[in-house]
């Protein structure tokens, strides 16, 4: 996967355009071998295609490459796209596909997958039957409506990460975070590579809703807020029979579906699934309760069909008590470093302790201390050296952090907060409680390379003098206890090791 993160819409086309998405083992054998029986109809072979969403995708994208220059309309359905491409370059196709065991497919794609099963399962469980004549396309289009999606979790799956916890979980606003990370908004990429893909209609068209009739979605919304008058929300429907219109729109279908399968990731009764809920009793003129009931059995079911073992499936929280909600696992506290590691921890420590200094050198000394930190469970870790004139600080040791981390030279002018710290040996535990007045005390080079809001910064003194700041964290995310106690004994080790190496004899 590259590398290289792209910020314009259509280098970001390019790139996602050719990532091909691995296909499960099993799935993949399993339609290889009926295309490959005479006995199989289309249908299907399309009906053992739909577990598979990578697969979906790599099909209907073929087949609408095929007629891109032709006047015929996008294939609506599976069905259709296997039938304009045949199948002996359906087989083609699916022979040239890489294929993987569940388990090694990145867990970011394995998540947005069934986040997209979960949509197709709400959409044909909530709609298909009132819009019999229609359950191709909701099936389809709300199984492809997050599809731009799969393939940019496949090449940057950090960056899908970090958008989710910085928008959904912390509430941080989604342009600016969007436009951090991407270089452009999220939903313009999704609509471009929607469009380039050429897409069942509808997928655009939930697309266009979200970008170009957010006002109409709006207007909508707040008079669903008044689910418990259903006739005060049908004369204001009749009053506005255009609004009534777009509402009704069988299309709309796809939009609520992933909506309700999107909302329900974070909570049940968070404001954006109430949102999404009310606006499906809206759409299908059924009170509130009816849909919270069928949207909890339809999440059952896909929990049932799709649910992974180690991923998150929205129908676990059903039997939670009200109001809990699912936590990012980057926003819970860390994992307490194992035996093992602990065992290295104390090593590097005692090695730390021995006097007279065993350390051929600074950055020999530097190098163990830096590995102690890691060992205690600490994931990114900057040691930064004052220099003479105590005027800048110069990165001496990084782990887990970019390679051009390392060149970093920090000007102290820059910051209050490392100043203070420059002054006599101190420790900062930085948390969602004092962020806001710390952080912004701390130069923007570090703030980005140390994303998160949970953050310990310690100054080193060697025989009386500040000489040394490390910075460290656990990802980001809570910290685990034991791992902030050992980073303070590990400091203390640190500093009498820099102590022994000052006044070792010459």
């Amino acid at each position: 996967m590259p590398t290289q993160i792209p910020k314009t819409l259509d280098a970001w086309i390019k790139l996602l355009d050719s990532v091909q998405l691995p296909v499960p083992l099993d799935s993949h054998e399993r339609v290889k071998a009926a295309i490959g029986d005479s006995r199989r109809s289309l249908r299907d072979i399309a009906d053992l295609m739909q577990d598979s969403p990578a697969l979906v995708l790599s099909v209907m994208r073929e087949a609408n490459r095929h007629t891109h220059a032709s006047m015929a309309e996008p294939a609506e359905s599976l069905e259709i796209a296997l039938n304009r491409l045949g199948l002996k370059r359906a087989e083609e196709l699916l022979l040239r596909l890489p294929t993987a065991p569940p388990a090694q497919i990145p867990k970011a794609l394995r998540h947005l997958q069934m986040i997209s099963l979960h949509a197709s399962q709400q959409a044909s469980g909530l709609f298909a039957s009132q819009l019999a004549r229609l359950w191709q396309e909701i099936h389809w289009g709300s199984l492809l409506f997050l599809s731009p999606l799969w393939t940019l979790a496949l090449a940057h799956p950090k960056l899908i990460e970090e958008w989710e916890v910085r928008v959904v979980h912390r509430g941080e606003p989604a342009l600016r975070v969007e436009r951090e990370l991407f270089g452009v908004p999220l939903l313009a990429l999704c609509r471009a590579l929607a469009d380039y893909w050429r897409l069942p209609n509808w997928v655009t068209q939930g697309y266009h809703v979200l970008s170009e009739e957010r006002r109409l979605l709006v207007k909508v919304m707040h008079i669903a807020r008044l689910h418990d008058n259903p006739l005060r929300q049908q004369q204001l429907l009749d009053a506005d029979p255009a609004l009534r219109r777009w509402l009704n729109q069988p299309a709309n279908t796809v939009l609520l579906a992933n909506g309700l399968a999107l909302a329900a990731q974070h909570a049940w009764d968070c404001p954006h699934s109430q949102r999404w809920q009310r606006l499906t009793s809206l759409y299908l003129q059924v009170p509130l309760s009816d849909v919270q009931q069928q949207v909890h059995q339809q999440a059952a079911n896909s929990a049932r069909l799709h649910a992974d073992d180690d991923l998150y499936h929205p129908a676990e929280s059903l039997i939670w008590p009200t109001g809990s909600h699912y936590v990012h696992r980057r926003l819970r506290p860390a994992d307490v470093p194992s035996t093992e590691s602990l065992g290295a921890w104390r090593k590097y420590c005692a090695d730390l302790l021995v006097e007279p200094s065993a350390f051929t050198n600074a950055m020999h000394l530097t190098t163990y201390a830096r590995d102690a930190l890691v060992a205690c469970g600490m994931q990114r870790v900057m040691m930064l050296m004052a220099d003479k004139g105590m005027t800048h600080l110069r990165v001496h040791q990084i782990a887990g952090l970019p390679a051009e981390a390392g060149g970093l030279v920090v000007p102290l002018a820059q910051s209050k907060l490392l100043q203070r710290l420059l002054t006599q040996s101190a420790q900062l535990r930085l948390t969602p409680d004092n962020y806001a007045q710390f952080g912004a005390l701390l130069p923007g080079t570090l703030r980005v390379l140390f994303r998160g809001q949970h953050l310990l910064l310690r100054s080193l003194s060697s025989n009386g003098k500040v000489v040394m700041v490390v910075l460290a964290d656990q990802g980001g995310g809570p910290f685990s206890e034991i791992s902030v106690q050992a980073f303070g004994k590990t400091a203390q080790c640190i500093e009498r090791a820099l102590t022994a190496f000052s006044n070792r004899s010459t």
